[in-house]
């Protein structure tokens, strides 16, 4: 069925399909009939797993970038998620880059995304995750900086959505790595990274002791970084007491591509970058001794790509661009793999 659906949706312009699906997803979740039916039909059995402090029902999320404004997540959790994350979610609105921002790469199977983080920022954000939680879903908030703020006042920044979001959210996820806003990935650079995270750092202490709780905060990371970036940055990710990484935001590279679009500017997600966020899993659990949780995402279309990364030590996965090509029924493909 979804075959038939897809080639409906790319019938029309990629953002305007994403926006179509997230509108349907999302009343699917307020009509309780057909949410019954869709936790019916994608029920898959139960895999729980223990991370941060949190009970997870299952080990597949939905990355960031499907639910950037928390329209659609209650929806989305009768598919049979464990955790989705909602964002990237910026302090202030912004309308991001001016389209055509996303591509699809049919024949790589495989998305271009330059969308700059668009969104209708912080308290909107806020305004939704409010009320009743699905049961049993594990909610995370990713979060990166307006495109008009400055490397230097960034910290403040994010401290900010942080004190907003701490308290709505079971984890947070720090964007440091998105290659769509200009500058962002230089905050992955030891010593602005030191500087973000201990003020990051500073807040969810202050915040503890109001919540009675520790929200657990992640670092997602690029897939660009080398060997010594990657190792500067993972030493102050632990330095400064952060939970885990998430690897990775999309790539840069364009190695491989035979879709029309291949050239386009922006963040290259999909089949192409599996094979390079697994590699980076793998990097980042020999530099820390396996001491620092990751969760796996980028390339993750199949079952298969999802058994490749928990084999290779990733405590959790997310998919995202998998969904556009696979359709809804991955999550329940997966699990009903892994479990």
């Amino acid at each position: 069925m979804y075959s038939l659906f897809r080639s409906l949706l790319f019938r029309l312009d990629p953002e305007s399909a994403h926006g179509l699906t997230l509108r349907l997803i999302r009343l699917s979740g307020q009509i309780p009939p057909v949410e019954w039916l869709l936790r019916y039909q994608f029920a898959a059995p139960p895999s729980p797993r223990n991370l941060f402090g949190l009970s997870f029902s299952n080990s597949v999320g939905l990355a960031a970038g499907y639910d950037k404004d928390g329209l659609g997540w209650r929806g989305l959790a009768c598919l049979g998620f464990g955790h989705i994350e909602v964002g990237t979610v910026t302090l202030k609105p912004q309308p991001g880059n001016p389209p055509p921002r996303l591509f699809r790469l049919v024949q790589d199977r495989a998305l271009i995304n330059r969308m700059g983080f668009p969104g209708r920022g912080a308290d909107f954000v806020a305004r939704q995750l409010g009320g009743k939680r699905p049961p049993g879903l594990v909610l995370g908030v990713n979060l990166g900086k307006n495109k008009t703020t400055s490397l230097e006042d960034a910290p403040q920044e994010y401290q900010a959505l942080v004190e907003i979001f701490a308290p709505l959210a079971d984890y947070l996820a720090i964007n440091v790595s998105s290659p769509n806003t200009v500058g962002l990935r230089r905050l992955q650079s030891r010593q602005m990274l030191a500087d973000l995270l201990r003020s990051i750092a500073e807040t969810r202490t202050l915040l503890a002791g109001q919540m009675k709780r520790n929200v657990p905060i992640l670092v997602k990371l690029a897939p660009d970084l080398t060997d010594p970036e990657l190792e500067d940055a993972l030493e102050v990710i632990i330095q400064h007491g952060m939970d885990g990484v998430i690897a990775t935001n999309t790539t840069l590279s364009r190695e491989g591509l035979s879709s029309g679009f291949a050239n386009e500017t922006g963040g290259l997600s999909g089949a192409p970058l599996g094979r390079r966020s697994l590699e980076m899993v793998k990097k980042i659990l020999v530099i820390t001794n396996g001491t620092l949780p990751v969760i796996g995402v980028g390339g993750i279309t199949s079952a298969q790509d999802a058994r490749k990364h928990l084999d290779a030590g990733a405590s959790l996965i997310q998919v995202y661009t998998g969904l556009v090509y696979a359709g809804p029924g991955l999550v329940k493909e997966i699990l009903s793999s892994v479990s």
